[in-house]
């Protein structure tokens, strides 16, 4: 799918030493810093913005290095234990800074060439020496006082060019910039729920305080208004664009078309208007008048507007259009689905929506095609036809549970190919690794609503990175 090109997420990242070994080991301290600067570079290459405070070695650097953070306003910080140094140069950073910690245990090696160790002869050199691999001594201790300082961290240990570890940073960064994302992320509200679907109703303002998101609430007549400005040349660059993105069926009757494209055109209108990152809605309105011409017409337009990073959710599914907009800040899609049926034989779930879809995760061409009814909704109009790319998939549900709790449910499986159902709506075939009857068991039995958000490849690690950083539970199926 096409790139997002997110604002780099700003992190910290400071070293810790001992003033004291300086002038005891020459070269000791410059050899520390090259391994900060590998990290530096090595977080700068997975897209944040390295804000660097240098090796701290004593408690006023550490004080200095909490107000430089603040300033920054840093959304975490990366702190890599360079050898041996005390708890007292950590603390001040920490507190003052007052965001999530991650302390790099990282070694300059998998191991001690021991033979070349001892060979070095000298007892003061090869006390530098290990005191150049000594990163492990002070994490107990640091682990310690932030325990008891009430202080939340979580630790990375393996060595500087080890793949496994970049990889547990790699999440780090990306459940970071996903947080950052929701918290700035500005989410329409139009119409009301679908009446009756208790599952799918919720505390907005849990959900607000959760996330840090901001919900727009919108009338159906803001869109109506810039149905009525659409103009002539807006309308055939719409009609191109369905031409280019979909697999326009050849049922499709041209009044269709140019409805759904005015509508589209409409909904882009109401997206700038707003600034709105996601979008959930349903209305229904009397037979025959403006807004049920509307609200009948636009599944394609919101399809386009999902797949270019403007998630949208029919039924006014706010909490699966919260999963669709994180699936769609790591870069995986999220397209709208509910359970479809089990095929037993075969082991398999089917999921899929009447739309929207997300087009740009889709396994082959992106099918627009008519309805002569919508299931369950008044009207008739054009809908999308297409399943999930085959591949590795991740499912996401935001949860609202007891007690007023909040929590991400995720699993990892495949869309894999076989016969759907062509009945105009998104439908995929998915295996998990339990089985599709221990699957829809657990899945169902976490309490989501019956929507999830499916992206593309396996991310429960990041999601569950990214559910210790809002602070709500996590839950892999």
């Amino acid at each position: 799918m096409e790139a997002m090109n997110p604002v780099k997420t700003r992190v910290g990242l400071f070293g810790i030493g001992l003033d004291t070994y300086w002038p005891q080991f020459a070269g000791l301290r410059d050899r520390l810093v090259g391994y900060q600067n590998e990290i530096a570079s090595g977080l700068s290459g997975l897209g944040a913005e390295v804000c660097d405070a240098g090796l701290v070695d004593t408690p006023d650097k550490s004080r200095a290095a909490g107000d430089f953070f603040r300033e920054q306003k840093v959304e975490v910080i990366f702190l890599f234990i360079s050898t041996y140094a005390l708890s007292h140069t950590v603390l001040p950073v920490v507190q003052k800074a007052g965001v999530p910690v991650l302390v790099l245990n990282l070694q300059p090696v998998a191991a001690i060439d021991y033979k070349k160790f001892n060979a070095l002869g000298d007892r003061g050199v090869m006390t530098g020496e290990w005191l150049a691999h000594c990163q492990a001594c002070s994490v107990p201790e640091i682990a310690s006082v932030f325990h008891r300082a009430n202080i939340n961290f979580y630790l990375i240990t393996g060595y500087l060019k080890e793949a496994r570890a970049w990889q547990v940073i790699a999440d780090w960064v990306a459940a970071v910039r996903v947080k950052a994302g929701m918290r700035d992320s500005r989410v329409g509200i139009m119409g009301h729920y679908y009446c009756g679907m208790l599952d799918v109703y919720t505390d907005v303002t849990l959900m607000a305080t959760t996330f840090g998101c901001h919900f727009e609430l919108l009338e159906i007549d803001q869109l109506k208004v810039h149905h009525a400005q659409v103009d002539a040349p807006r309308l055939a660059a719409k009609r191109k664009a369905f031409s280019q993105e979909f697999a326009v069926s050849h049922e499709c009757e041209e009044y269709e078309l140019d409805r759904a494209a005015r509508t589209s055109v409409a909904l882009d209108a109401l997206v700038a208007e707003h600034r709105l990152d996601a979008l959930a809605y349903y209305y229904e309105g009397t037979a025959g008048n403006d807004s049920e011409n509307l609200v009948t017409s636009v599944i394609p337009g919101n399809t386009l507007l999902t797949a270019h990073h403007v998630p949208v959710a029919g039924e006014c599914e706010v909490k699966n259009v919260l999963a669709m907009k994180i699936m769609d800040l790591f870069g995986a899609g999220g397209s709208f689905s509910e359970f479809y049926a089990v095929d037993f034989d075969d082991d398999i779930v089917m999921w899929g929506h009447d739309g929207p879809a997300h087009a740009a995760i889709a396994e082959g061409p992106v099918g627009l095609v008519p309805l002569p009814v919508y299931h369950g909704k008044p009207g008739k109009g054009l809908s999308i036809q297409m399943g999930v790319k085959h591949g590795p998939v991740t499912l996401l549900s935001v949860v609202e549970g007891r007690g007023g709790s909040v929590s991400l449910l995720c699993a990892e499986g495949e869309s894999v190919p076989g016969p759907t159902l062509n009945i105009g709506n998104t439908n995929s075939r998915y295996r998990f690794a339990l089985g599709a009857r221990e699957f829809v068991d657990r899945w169902s039995m976490a309490g989501p609503a019956h929507h999830t958000a499916i992206g593309l490849g396996h991310l429960a690690s990041r999601i569950e990175k990214l559910a210790t950083l809002l602070g709500v539970g996590f839950l892999r199926v």
